[in-house]
């Protein structure tokens, strides 16, 4: 496959290529895991049953709390789905908001991240006659942290978790940095939970740094800990022949020779679909989300560079993606949902394919006339370039019953949920990207645009963007609520899609310049197993 080269001067990027070469080519077939599966269903059953039990003594709520939270943090909850939902719908039912059991940040965090709109008035408790927090939380390190990760389920106007953050966060820092804590356990956790709050990480990400600090407990539950590191396992060997799969097919490409303007990320973008879900069952639509955002990403390039001669190529590698899938989804009868996401002109509203595109036809257009867009067009053009309503329809394509027509229509209606995702991922990619795309002539940024019409430096306009970021959390933690005719596996993709930008862009953009610790995760997550 090859194609004529463009000779016109574009404001290409030097991206640097892809890492890992054919790392992942090739996959040696394991021996049948048939010993490892049955101590898996062994321990599966042991902990339902602890689960099942503490729901019926009233006493052991608080340690059903806790269980049910390290089975999260674990990163085996698809084990336990219906077990959960089962134990914290009856907690919900038995206190309301009047929870009078130990651990209250927990129980806080655990109901609002099921969908339980449970009222934050309970963590007043922690402040003194003055509106101060207490002194005796200060010497409870749990229980700070308990607080802090609460505070990151709030909702816009909640001053008391506002409050508290601002108070956990400092402590917290106080506590990382003091020498006699520099070997005591908590210490890296702390340091890790302060870059990065339980609410805003990646599932698998967390199972790899909460296991070791689950282990050094003395209270850890040994079958639970038995379960994640077995169950881990044999997640990896799932994914290690997804992405050997993938990469035949991307190979076939030869995107180096013959789209050499534009970034080879296949990996990153399985480790991007990874995040959305990376559960078992989701398999197929982890294996099509992939291909649409690695072509996305050879669009979103051609876009930028505004190379009309690769485009064909490009457009020819989409569409057969969506052909592709269109194939197997007919096997199961479930080609319809296709249709959400191509072309198709008996729709009212274009499809998000046509608007993504459009947006971008449109950045191309402000680039060559030198025309510098208001705030307001710049973000009603980015919330589409963003490519999250595109990418959403596309993830929930492969999702199998789960889904049927309503979540489609749910997003075409751009819901709440649907704007804040966007909001996280524009500001965030505006921020960390600013510097590097101005150096190649990209059209204006966000930054640029706000520096330029409200004489603010350059920081500033920083700050107010992370601020904005902050702000759509909050939105999201509040439609996560609200929304209650789509199911939380639904609303989960939406939320995991915000915190593969929290991953990928919190600080720098570790997409385009993959860093060492990418590097790390992915092969924490496909290539090292964990020890059993």
């Amino acid at each position: 496959m090859s194609i004529k080269q463009d000779k016109a001067i574009r404001p290409t990027a030097n991206f640097p290529p892809s890492v890992w070469g054919d790392e992942f080519l090739v996959y040696n077939q394991q021996e049948e895991q048939d010993e490892a599966e049955q101590v898996i269903q062994d321990l599966k059953d042991e902990v339902k049953k602890e689960v099942l039990a503490a729901m019926n003594i009233r006493a052991e709520h608080t340690n059903l709390l806790q269980l049910v939270d390290a089975i999260q943090r674990l990163g085996i909850t698809y084990y336990f789905e219906e077990e959960i939902n089962k134990a914290l719908k009856h907690i919900y039912f038995e206190y309301g908001d009047n929870w009078d059991g130990g651990r209250t940040p927990l129980w806080f965090r655990l109901m609002r991240q099921q969908g339980f709109f449970v009222s934050c008035d309970i963590l007043k408790d922690y402040k003194d006659k003055d509106g101060a927090f207490k002194d005796s939380l200060t010497n409870d390190v749990q229980g700070m942290l308990d607080l802090y990760e609460a505070t990151y389920m709030r909702l816009p106007s909640e001053v008391t978790l506002d409050d508290a953050l601002v108070f956990t966060r400092a402590r917290l820092s106080y506590i990382a940095k003091d020498p006699e804590m520099a070997n005591n356990v908590y210490s890296t956790y702390i340091v890790e939970a302060l870059k990065q709050p339980i609410r805003k990480r990646l599932p698998r990400l967390e199972a790899l740094r909460y296991i070791p600090f689950y282990q050094q407990q003395l209270s850890h539950n040994e079958s639970l800990l038995k379960l994640a590191k077995f169950g881990f396992n044999q997640l990896q060997l799932l994914h290690k022949k997804e992405i050997s799969e993938l990469t035949k097919w991307w190979k076939a490409f030869d995107v180096t020779n013959n789209l050499p303007y534009a970034r080879n990320r296949l990996v990153e973008c399985y480790f991007w679909a990874q995040g959305v879900y990376f559960e078992p069952i989701y398999s197929r639509a982890r294996l099509f989300l992939t291909k649409v955002l690695a072509v996305a990403t050879i669009l979103d390039d051609t876009y930028d560079a505004y190379v009309l001669d690769y485009m064909k190529l490009a457009y020819k590698m989409f569409m057969d993606v969506y052909n592709e899938m269109e194939e197997v989804m007919a096997k199961d009868g479930e080609s319809y949902r296709l249709n959400y996401v191509k072309d198709s002109c008996h729709k009212k509203e274009p499809i998000s394919m046509v608007e993504y595109m459009r947006s971008y036809m449109t950045e191309a257009k402000w680039r060559n006339e030198g025309y510098t867009p208001s705030v307001e067009e710049h973000i009603s053009v980015a919330f589409i370039s963003c490519g999250y309503k595109f990418l959403l329809i596309s993830s929930f394509v492969g999702m199998g019953d789960i889904i049927i027509d309503e979540p489609f229509k749910w997003v075409f209606t751009y819901p709440p949920l649907l704007r804040a995702c966007c909001a996280v991922c524009r500001f965030q990619d505006d921020i960390v990207t600013h510097k590097e795309e101005q150096e190649r002539e990209h059209v204006a940024s966000g930054i640029e645009i706000y520096m330029k019409q409200s004489d603010a430096s350059e920081e500033h306009v920083y700050d107010m963007f992370r601020k904005k970021v902050e702000d759509a959390w909050k939105e999201i933690n509040l439609e996560s609520l609200m929304c209650k005719d789509v199911s939380m596996p639904l609303i989960m993709r939406v939320i995991n899609l915000a915190r593969v930008i929290e991953v990928l862009y919190k600080y720098k953009d570790n997409f385009t310049h993959v860093d060492e610790e990418l590097v790390k995760h992915i092969k924490s997550l496909l290539i090292e197993p964990m020890n059993t």
